[in-house]
């Protein structure tokens, strides 16, 4: 990752693997998607930065992290004013190259991730 690209994102959330306890059982509860950089993930990663402080944006040379803890909730209508043009569900993970946690589109508006698995079972 450049420089420039990390101080963009204010934190690292990635540990390094001397920080790793891998006899932990702790159970991690962060969701995220990656996106290819482009004009939408751009305004998505920016949009849920400024409406979710539980948000951490990982700007990389050709992707986009966003992360979260809990959940993550993605509102079409809301992105599509924010960007300034029609987002759609479909639109959303044509552009989403990857995602851990459990991805529920609850209907063509809302696409949730969840990082407790316990919490998506009322969708299922």
């Amino acid at each position: 990752m450049s420089t420039v690209a990390r101080n963009a994102s204010k934190q690292n959330i990635f540990k390094s693997m001397k920080d790793i306890d891998m006899n932990s059982r702790e159970v991690s509860h962060q969701c995220g998607v990656t996106m290819n950089d482009s004009v939408e993930a751009r305004a998505i990663a920016e949009f849920m930065e400024e409406n979710d402080p539980n948000v951490t944006i990982t700007y990389n040379p050709a992707t986009i992290r966003i992360d979260g803890e809990g959940k993550l909730i993605f509102k079409m209508d809301e992105i599509t004013e924010y960007l300034g043009r029609e987002m759609t569900a479909e639109i959303f993970e044509v552009n989403t190259s990857t995602h851990y946690g459990r991805m529920v589109r609850v209907d063509d508006n809302t696409v949730i991730l969840f990082g407790d698995m316990n919490a998506v079972m009322e969708y299922i």
